[in-house]
């Protein structure tokens, strides 16, 4: 980020607050602020925890260099609350209470993630009542009639029927079609990892070649301010739901 702060200019934009709003915060000159930005400065830590906080992103996304390497490898054992062997062996409890809880953004990246509808019938009408509610929802399934899905099918040994859970999965999901803060894209990318945010953590269910994912290891994550694990997870959301597509072509061109 030599010469400009573009993650710090963006951040500022999409909060909606600007220089002067910050200043005052951190009882600064607006000046500092602007230099923050424009020559890339790296703020003293006391400011840049507050920063990040005001604006809803984390120190690790805005000044990536700012800690050492042995600061962001202690940052980073705080941000696992749990390891699971498996994904089935995650306490029913666990997804319940940190969906329930969600208020502010709930995203999901999978294939199919059948077993969520599956475990929830009424999943789709408590997250429309969410988006209602001005939480952020954005689903990425895979693209039924994509190279990838048919490949991690056939990678499992189930064939076609992956396609088929996401067509099927897709009809749960119909009812958020006319919720303004919900959309579903699809996606046909390599698919590493599964990803369930809400809010402030995060599972991410890891794929292992010829098992399915319910067999595969899944970590808790919790969200801190200088904490680099949970921010890569949430870039390679942002990644494969920059070049997905809208899952219903009427809604093109929603954000």
């Amino acid at each position: 980020m030599a010469g400009t702060n573009e993650r710090l200019r963006d951040a500022l934009h999409a909060a909606g607050a600007s220089t002067h709003d910050i200043a005052t915060e951190l009882e600064v000159d607006p000046k500092t602020v602007e230099r923050w930005i424009t020559t890339a400065r790296t703020p003293y830590s006391r400011y840049r925890h507050r920063i990040a906080a005001l604006l809803g992103t984390s120190e690790a996304y805005l000044w990536p260099d700012a800690l050492s390497a042995g600061q962001k490898a202690a940052v980073t054992e705080s941000e696992i609350v749990r390891v699971y062997p498996h994904r089935a062996s995650v306490p029913t409890d666990v997804w319940r209470h940190l969906f329930d809880k969600a208020t502010e953004r709930v995203e999901i990246l999978v294939y199919s993630g059948m077993w969520l509808p599956d475990q929830n019938p009424r999943l789709a009408a408590a997250l429309a009542a969410k988006a209602d509610a001005g939480a952020k929802v954005r689903i990425l399934l895979g693209d039924p009639d994509s190279d990838d899905v048919a490949r991690r099918g056939a990678e499992e040994g189930i064939g076609d029927a992956l396609a088929g859970k996401i067509r099927n999965v897709l009809v749960h999901y119909g009812r958020l079609t006319d919720c303004e803060n919900a959309e579903v894209r699809l996606h046909a990318t390599t698919l590493y990892n599964s990803l369930y945010r809400l809010d402030d953590h995060m599972l991410v269910n890891a794929h292992v070649y010829g098992f399915p994912a319910a067999h595969a290891p899944v970590l808790h994550l919790r969200r801190l301010s200088a904490g680099v694990l949970f921010e890569t997870y949430t870039e390679s959301f942002e990644k494969v739901w920059a070049h997905a597509r809208d899952a219903w072509p009427a809604r093109a061109g929603r954000s």
